[in-house]
């Protein structure tokens, strides 16, 4: 199987339409979306951002659509979750695209694929960003100096209280997971494991109140999963300067093959697998 993975596409269209005319050129059996995949949330709550608008319904869903009809059964599945920069309150109308076929919202799920496994999750570990629709506290409610609590900022949707407060991505990677064996599960997460060579942030002799911060921004629930489970596959983005830093986007944990789509430049960065030879992974830099 050929597979696309793409992540952090943050809804420029010059990204979009390289990857609409990759899908066309080479006819992938499926395309992985992991989040961050819309403009700016609170960008288009704070202010007016006419790139904004209504971006799933008058272009992605529309998009994605022109590509199922010139495909037909040749289209690839798609498998997305959101981000940490898209607001929880698209997931109306994400839902409506899943009605009609477009695509699989497989945040918090497990569905088939081929003899495959995939299962999505989105929230990350508290940042010092202001949107918490998809924050959740790691493995305790530690938050590291310069983040903001997932209890505190903004939320484009109600939350229940006590889940603000009391869960945790480990607890929810448990549930996700259950007793199963994940030898050829695919995992699709926005964050990427903590301490890892995708989670490199820009933060070099950075202090907060004389209190360095630290360069790893991962998640150490992710990463403790990752060790102990060993799932075949798992797909990450949100830190857009990682690959640059470190050298790399990919990496391996135990057995676990890594990758990360997300990149800091203007190009459209687009990763090739076959899941059942995941280790030759290869990544392109497109530029519209």
């Amino acid at each position: 199987m050929t597979c696309f993975f793409v992540s952090d596409l943050h809804g420029y269209k010059n990204r979009y339409l390289s990857l609409f005319g990759k899908i066309l050129e080479e006819r992938p059996d499926a395309l992985f979306m992991g989040g961050d995949i819309l403009p700016s949330a609170l960008t288009a709550n704070t202010s007016l951002d006419l790139r904004h608008k209504d971006f799933i319904n008058d272009f992605l869903a529309v998009e994605f659509m022109k590509l199922r009809e010139r495909l037909g059964e040749d289209s690839p599945r798609v498998f997305l979750i959101l981000g940490n920069d898209d607001g929880r309150f698209v997931e109306a109308a994400v839902y409506d695209a899943v009605a009609r076929g477009i695509w699989e919202y497989v945040h918090d799920r497990k569905v088939g694929f081929g003899g495959f496994s995939v299962f999505g999750y989105a929230y990350i570990p508290p940042s010092p960003f202001q949107l918490k629709d998809w924050e959740r506290y790691d493995v305790s409610r530690y938050v590291d100096p310069g983040c903001i609590s997932p209890e505190e900022g903004f939320l484009s949707v109600p939350m229940d209280t006590y889940k603000r407060k009391h869960a945790t991505i480990a607890r929810d990677l448990e549930r996700l997971a259950g007793g199963e064996e994940l030898g050829r599960s695919i995992f699709l997460f926005h964050s990427p494991p903590y301490k890892s060579k995708l989670d490199r942030a820009a933060l070099d002799d950075k202090m907060i109140d004389y209190v360095p911060m630290d360069v790893h921004v991962g998640s150490m629930a992710i990463k403790k999963f990752i060790v102990s489970r060993q799932p075949l596959l798992t797909l990450h983005g949100h830190v857009h300067e990682s690959a640059r830093l470190t050298g790399t986007w990919k990496d391996k944990i135990g057995q676990t093959i890594a990758l990360s789509a997300a990149h800091d430049g203007d190009e459209l960065a687009l990763i090739r697998f076959d899941p059942e030879s995941p280790e030759n992974a290869t990544r392109e830099l497109i530029l519209r």
